[in-house]
Formats: structure tokens, C-alpha cells, sequence
């Protein structure tokens, strides 16, 4: 537990939380995972007597290209437990993207950090640190890697290739010209971090302030703090001269030698660079921008099934480029698409379920850790002085979101199969609170008009629309993207309930790069977006406190604030600052229970405030499964802390012969 974090040796898992989803609930194998043979040994009385290998594995070995499987797997692999069955090898399992700016796809499928989260959200698990320990007050963090591990070209993975990514990538001022608030001193407003290697497979983090978070978010990190050192060295000053790296950086279209490391480096595994060295079970052998990005088995992946078969059991995948997210739909109706859920459209499964006799498939429904679908965030930094005086009284938040009928929303745009509720954290994940689910989410326009009616905003002009204190129509503008969801259909329904209530709506749709641009520019009124990451948000806390202008669409100036450390933004008041104030205060501690209250005050304060408005929410995400394609749970939380599908380790999907 992280309540009373001891100096004991965690080699299992550490719970974020009492509040905890069964895994039977999510029809995952308990345990799902087992750190090392011998720990699957003690716990099943089972032995693993051999490894084995896929077959186009074994032609290599014979020719003399690969050493033999017991010399590619580590001195102790991790074992994975199979959803329904032992798997077989061979296939190539189909996907479509939409090239290179869709990456998230290839790298949720495919993602090994140094811990990762358990299926549900609710615990961190070992991944190629094998195990770990914390002291008493939250700021040393040992980490024990799994010994043996090796790179896709073979080359041992060892604490040498963190401490390249911490010496030579984070603390290179050319390469990181500004430390994110984890490593920079305490006298600049940093955690005062730092990394030591105490020997090959053994790492230390510490940190000058106590670091409460340090292992969620180390099971969330996006770039996953490591890098082939063998390999990135060669374009970087500290190992090869300056004068050579111009030259090469030149060559390959560059000014500076750092932009030729970042195209090695940034690129790496799945986009440009088929050179890089990779952890993960496949390795891009064609890159994007191929028509076809193609990944092959990595020869050296550690990972094995509980009978000692190396993993993945499944030969290639293959990303199809195709134009937009209609035609990846059309192609999984089709039975071109083995298996997906990235850009499957819970609009199209009455279609889907309809076809799935003629294209073979099955059609799957996983949990979405979404707390709200569509998510209206009223912008209370909003640049209109007259509507930012408005919005920022909490009375207008709640009477809009009183006038919402959700459950006609749910039934119209979402077939009936989500959750009418409020923009909160989902139910099962840590600290969900019932009563922020359920506040201020009923249908009552009367209600709603009364509220509105408190503000002053009393006089109404020809067509029934209030007037706001400067003799205007109060109308506001919606601003979204039409690439998720029903989200267009839901708008027209929610402009229909705020004027029922004398709020005049224009729906204003958007290219996605477009909104972001103007959502991180504070020039909007009202946007929409998701509410993900609320199976695991302590993680990824943006939508619930304003740590930055990402995401932040109802307080991106304060987010501003708080991400620049004041030096641009605006200064939060108020309840927005204790948001903010509280947060810091859950990093550091180090105790389970203070977190716990600590977190139990930010959802007082959103209950108070309403500053998020949620429609529908824990909708179903909407799996195309061919029926031949095996060991898919049934059952699994889809979130981005999680990576989704790599919570369903992707490794163990297989063809099953008919």
C-alpha cells in the first residue's frame, strides 16, 4: 500500500486505492500476470520445464541468425496468464489507422513502461521492473529491473539505458531546454529529482520533497523513461564529436545535431526509424508513410505463456492507411479488420451486429473509463468580460446543467447503453463519489429557470432569449469536433434544453487541430470534448484540476498559470486555486488515508462549483473481434492511463485454427 510506505520490498502490486473493481468482473485471469517463473511456480505448483518459440523463430535459429530461445529470454521473464487459452502461433492481425498523427493506435497496442496498471486502474503492477521499494517518507525509490532482458537487436537492456534518458536526453539542455517540475530544483519550484544507477539492474529515484505519486505516474509516463543507449549514443555529443554529428545531421536535412537525435530518438519504434531498438513484442519493419505500416515479432521479447512459450504469438500487424474514420468502420464491418476498438463508432453497432454473421465477426463491449460523453465545459477565463462574469457563477453552470435531459440523450444518440450522470470519476475507479455522479444531473428546466432567474437574468428580448446586464442576447457558442461519436446529435438536442430556458446556442464544428489551437488560446466560450482517464485520474488529473492549457477547456488560463509557474496565465482565486493548492498536496504525501481526504476535497469543491457539465457517461467502447480471433476479454475498462488494449496484453491474442 502507499498509506505507510515502508522500506519493504513490493514484488506484487501496490492498490491506489480500498475502492477496487474485481478482476472477475472484468473476466480477466486472477492473478493475470506473474512477475517471475518462479513466482508462477509457487503459486500454481506447476513447473516450466522448457521454453519454446514461434516457427518463423526457429528457421533463424537454424540458419545460425538468432541464438536459441533460452538465450533470447531474460533469467527471469514475466508470465502472462491467457484469458481463454494457451495460444498458437502464426497470422497477421489487421488494423486500420489513419497514418502517422493517429500513433496513439500502434503505441497503446504496444506500450511496456517500466510498471503498468492492472486492468481495472486500481493497482500498479510490475512490468520490467520486477519489483521495487519506497521509503518511509515517499522519496527514495529503488527500482530492481528484470535481469536479462534484451533489445530487439539482442543488446542487454540495464539500468545504463535509464541513465542515458536521464543524463544525456532530460538533463541535456538542447535536447530538454526546460525540466519538467518532477527534475528541476526545489528552488525552482521542482521535486528536486534525480536518478542513480546502484548496479546493473538496480535503480534509484530520489527526490528532495516527498513524491506520493511517483509510481502511478511512473505506470503512466509516456516516454516511459528509457532509451537504447547502444544505439541513440551514436547521435549524441557526449559520445560522438560535435564536428561528425553536424556533418551527419546535415546529410540527413538537419540544422542541429539535437533535431537528427530527436528523428532517432522521438520516432524510434513504430513511425520513421526501423533502426531503433525496441522493448515492446513487435518492431516496425515498415514504416509509415507506407500505404501499409507493417511490426514483426521481436525475436527477443520477455514475456511467456504459463507452458514457457515466448511471446507474442502472433507474427506481424499491419496498420492500413485509409482516409477517415468511416472507412476504418466500413473495413471492420467488412471483416478486413481483425480485431480493433480505436475509431469503432458505438453509433454503428446496431450495423455492426447486423453484418457480423457476413464478415465473421463478433462484436465486443468494453467499459470506457469516460466520465462524461459528450463533456460541455464552460469557459470561466472566457475573453467576452460580460459572459466570463456570467460563467463564472456557479448558479448559470448548474441551471445549464440542470436543463440537460440526459436520459433522452442516452436514448436517442447512444441507443440507451450509457450511464445518464455528471461529469465525475466512473464508478468502481478510485475515490468515485455517487453524490458528484449525481449532482445537479437531473432533468429539472424549472429549476433551471429559477436559478437563471436569481442571477438577475430576468428581461428577455423578442424571441424569449434572456438579455444579459449589458442589454444583449445572452447566446453562446458551442465549439467541437465532429470526429468522435454522436456528439453533433447531442449538441442539437442540448441547444434545444438551454433555449427552453431562454439561453440562445450556436453550434460551431470544428477540425480538431483548429479546436485544440483556439480551446489552448482561450478564444472560445463553451467546448466540448470526452472525460477519459477517470478509471485511473490521479494520473492524468487534467479535466478535474488545472495543471495545464491541454484538455483544460473550462480554465485554460489558469491551467496556463499553473503550468508556467506563474509566468504566464492568470493567477486562479477562490475554489479554482484550492484545486490547484490541494493537488500539490496529494503529489507529496505519502500517506494512502491523507490522499485519500485530500481527494475527497477536490470532489467536494466540484460538487460545489459544477465547473464541468456531463451528459452521458461509462459508455460502452465498441470491439470488432473476428471469430477466430482469440484470448479478447469479454469484459476490460478501455482508458488512456491503462493503454487500452495493452491492458488486455495484446501479446496473447491468437488465431485460432477452425
Amino acid at each position: 500500500m502507499l498509506g505507510k510506505l515502508t522500506a519493504i520490498l513490493l514484488s506484487g502490486i501496490i492498490c491506489l486505492s480500498g475502492i477496487t473493481l474485481a478482476l472477475a468482473e472484468l473476466r480477466m485471469p486472477s492473478p493475470m500476470q506473474y512477475t517471475t517463473v518462479e513466482e508462477y511456480e509457487k503459486a500454481t505448483g506447476k513447473k516450466i520445464t522448457k521454453f519454446n518459440e514461434a516457427p518463423m523463430l526457429r528457421v533463424k535459429v537454424a540458419a545460425g541468425e538468432l541464438p536459441p530461445v533460452e538465450k533470447r529470454l531474460p533469467e527471469e521473464p514475466l508470465v502472462i496468464v491467457p484469458v481463454e487459452e494457451i495460444g498458437r502461433y502464426g497470422g497477421t492481425w489487421h488494423r486500420a489507422w489513419l497514418g502517422p498523427a493517429d500513433k496513439w493506435g500502434p503505441e497503446q497496442v504496444t506500450a511496456e513502461g517500466l510498471l503498468r496498471y492492472s486492468p481495472d486502474g486500481t493497482k500498479v503492477l510490475p512490468n520490467l521492473v520486477k519489483s521495487w521499494k519506497v521509503s518511509d517518507d515517499a522519496r527514495v525509490f529503488t527500482f530492481y529491473l528484470r535481469k536479462g532482458v534484451k533489445w530487439s537487436d539482442g543488446v542487454p537492456f540495464t539500468a545504463d539505458d535509464i541513465l542515458f534518458y536521464y543524463e544525456d536526453e532530460l538533463l541535456n539542455k538542447e535536447l530538454t531546454p526546460v525540466l519538467g517540475k518532477d527534475w528541476r530544483p526545489v528552488e525552482e519550484g521542482g521535486m528536486g529529482g534525480k536518478v542513480e544507477k546502484v548496479d546493473d539492474y538496480t535503480v534509484r529515484f530520489t527526490f528532495e520533497k516527498p513524491y506520493g505519486l511517483f509510481l502511478i505516474n511512473c505506470a503512466y509516463s509516456y516516454r516511459l523513461f528509457y532509451d537504447p543507449k547502444h544505439y541513440l549514443k551514436q547521435f549524441h555529443p557526449r559520445y560522438t564529436p560535435l564536428d561528425k554529428l553536424e556533418k551527419m545531421a546535415k546529410e540527413a536535412g538537419f540544422t542541429y545535431w539535437y533535431e537528427l537525435f530527436h528523428s532517432k530518438a522521438d520516432s524510434g519504434w513504430w513511425d520513421e526509424n526501423p533502426d531503433h531498438p525496441t522493448l515492446r513484442a513487435w518492431k516496425v519493419t515498415v514504416p509509415s508513410p507506407a500505404t501499409r505500416m507493417v511490426m514483426e515479432r521481436n525475436p527477443y521479447y520477455w514475456k511467456v505463456d504459463p507452458e514457457g512459450n515466448q511471446l507474442p504469438y502472433i507474427d506481424r500487424i499491419i496498420h492500413d492507411t485509409v482516409s477517415d474514420i468511416e472507412m476504418i468502420n466500413f473495413k471492420a464491418m467488412t471483416g478486413e479488420i481483425d480485431m480493433q476498438q480505436r475509431h469503432i463508432l458505438n453509433q454503428n453497432y446496431t450495423l455492426f451486429m447486423k453484418n457480423k454473421g457476413e464478415g465473421d465477426y463478433r462484436v465486443v463491449k468494453w467499459t470506457a473509463g469516460v466520465g462524461a460523453d459528450p463533456l460541455i465545459m464552460i469557459n470561466i477565463n472566457c475573453p467576452d468580460p460580460v459572459l466570463r462574469k456570467i460563467f463564472e457563477n456557479d448558479k448559470f453552470r448548474k441551471a445549464l446543467s440542470l436543463a440537460i435531459n440526459r436520459e433522452e440523450i442516452n436514448e436517442l444518440c447512444y441507443l440507451g447503453m450509457g450511464e445518464p450522470r455528471q461529469a465525475s470519476i466512473i464508478s468502481g475507479a478510485p475515490y468515485f463519489s455517487e453524490e458528484w455522479e449525481k449532482a445537479y444531473a437531473e432533468y429539472d428546466p424549472e429549476k433551471a429557470n429559477a436559478l437563471l432567474d436569481e442571477m438577475g437574468l430576468t428581461n428577455r428580448d423578442r424571441e424569449g432569449f434572456r438579455l444579459r446586464p449589458d442589454g444583449k442576447t445572452l447566446a453562446v457558442t458551442i465549439e467541437f469536433t465532429p470526429a468522435f461519436g454522436a456528439w453533433a446529435d447531442a449538441l442539437e438536442l442540448i441547444k434545444e434544453y438551454w433555449k427552453a430556458v431562454g439561453i440562445k446556442v450556436a453550434i460551431k464544428s470544428e477540425e480538431r487541430s483548429l479546436l485544440w489551437k483556439r480551446t489552448q488560446a482561450n478564444e472560445h466560450e463553451i467546448s466540448v470534448w470526452y472525460m477519459d482517464r477517470q478509471a485511473a485520474w490521479l494520473a492524468a488529473p487534467q479535466w478535474i484540476v488545472p495543471v495545464g492549457v491541454a484538455h483544460c477547456y473550462w480554465a485554460p488560463e489558469y491551467g496556463r498559470w499553473y503550468a508556467t509557474e506563474g509566468k504566464a496565465g492568470e493567477r486562479p482565486t477562490g475554489d479554482v486555486a484550492k484545486l490547484q493548492e490541494i493537488y500539490d498536496k496529494i503529489k507529496v504525501t505519502a500517506d494512502e488515508k491523507e490522499r485519500e481526504h485530500l481527494a475527497k476535497e477536490i470532489i467536494k469543491l466540484h460538487i460545489k462549483n459544477i465547473w464541468l457539465i456531463g451528459t452521458v457517461g461509462e459508455l460502452p467502447r465498441v470491439v470488432v473481434v473476428k471469430n477466430n480471433f482469440r484470448n479478447v476479454p469479454e469484459k476490460l475498462i478501455q482508458d488512456d492511463p491503462l493503454r487500452t488494449p495493452g491492458n488486455a496484453n495484446p501479446q496473447q491474442f491468437f488465431f485460432k485454427q477452425k
